[in-house]
């Protein structure tokens, strides 16, 4: 798949004032000693100035420097990559494409993992900042204020990726997941299908599952369709989990005539149960997934997919790190294309 970076020029942001021990002693109205000390864990203190200085500390952004000594000024050779999940191919192919980059200018990537989970995805972040990294890279714009405060107080380059559909907090590289939805529902609708489900994660925290599906529904909508049914689970993506979302899905409503699924793993999941069935794929049942995994190309059938230019993400969001000061606010949307396979009628 060929690379679309479509860059968008900014002048440099100017960078904020390191944080600093007398920033969180004025904020909590406690000595420079007290807030020393609540910090790094030593010496007695009441739990209420503790709760006071941590406080004023998030409010701030402040993350205490782990780097002691004649070093305290000084940054690793490390990059923070943060992402919610390693247990499909998704992340470490973002992880693969982006150590290329940063291993040819001595950078090595020290990777966290999230769960989805705001609260972890903060500790995650703060725990990374004490070590002084170079850069920090971490999927999706939808953080906690806390963390917000620590990506804006950071000091190093912050890309956000996967997602350009909000505001970054410095640089972004991504696709727009609500024109991904969009693309596949007209594809969809073109081919003559009218009684179709959505199936895939829970949305509180996979904002782009959640997107995508939102520019799906709002095409649906202005076609005068709405979603027949949905099917929505919790947990890693997994074969296994998409032939019981498909089989539960069907017992229901029978008479749909495509199934939408949020990734290509329960999508590959759904289309061997669909098979299985004696399904005529695709006249009778259509199927699409989403992230173009390699996966899906051993399968009986080839799989409707679109590709979310992982590779690309993460070369592109290592080099604005290499580039440091020069490429902050860079913003950077990549165009993924559909790739029709066997699952859609007329479109093979």
């Amino acid at each position: 798949m060929p690379e679309v970076p479509c860059p968008v020029t900014r002048p440099p942001r100017e960078p904020r004032r390191p944080l600093t021990l007398r920033d969180v002693s004025e904020a909590s109205g406690v000595s420079e000693m007290t807030v020393s000390r609540v910090l790094r864990g030593r010496g007695e203190v009441s739990e209420a100035t503790r709760e006071r200085v941590m406080a004023a500390a998030r409010q701030l952004g402040y993350v205490p420097n782990r780097i002691a000594g004649g070093l305290a000024s000084a940054r690793v050779n490390l990059v923070a990559v943060i992402v919610p999940s390693l247990a499909n191919m998704v992340f470490p192919e973002v992880l693969t494409a982006a150590t290329e980059v940063l291993e040819g200018a001595g950078l090595q990537p020290v990777v966290g993992v999230t769960g989805y989970d705001p609260d972890r995805e903060e500790r995650v972040l703060y725990d990374m900042l004490a070590w002084r990294p170079a850069g920090v890279i971490l999927a999706g714009l939808e953080h906690g204020a806390a963390t917000r405060e620590m990506l804006r107080a950071a000091g190093v380059p912050v890309v956000e990726i996967m997602d350009v559909d909000g505001e970054a907090v410095d640089s972004v590289v991504g696709i727009s997941h609500r024109r991904a939805g969009r693309q596949m529902a007209a594809a969809i609708l073109d081919a003559g299908y009218r009684r179709i489900a959505f199936l895939g994660t829970m949305m509180p925290f996979d904002h782009r599952a959640r997107k995508r599906m939102e520019g799906f529904e709002a095409v649906l909508a202005a076609a005068g369709v709405a979603l027949a049914a949905r099917e929505f689970y919790s947990g890693g993506s997994a074969l296994a989990k998409g032939r019981e979302m498909t089989q539960a899905v069907m017992a229901r409503r029978a008479d749909l005539d495509f199934l939408y699924y949020s990734n290509d793993m329960i999508g590959a999941g759904g289309l061997l149960w669909c098979l299985g069935q004696g399904f005529d794929i695709p006249d009778r049942l259509g199927l699409a997934g989403f992230n173009g995994l390699e996966l899906i190309d051993g399968l009986p059938r080839r799989l409707a997919t679109m590709d979310a230019c992982r590779r690309e993400i993460g070369r592109e969001a290592a080099r604005i790190v290499v580039a440091g000061r020069a490429a902050a606010g860079s913003r950077i949307e990549l165009t993924p294309v559909l790739a029709p396979g066997d699952t859609i009628r007329g479109l093979r």
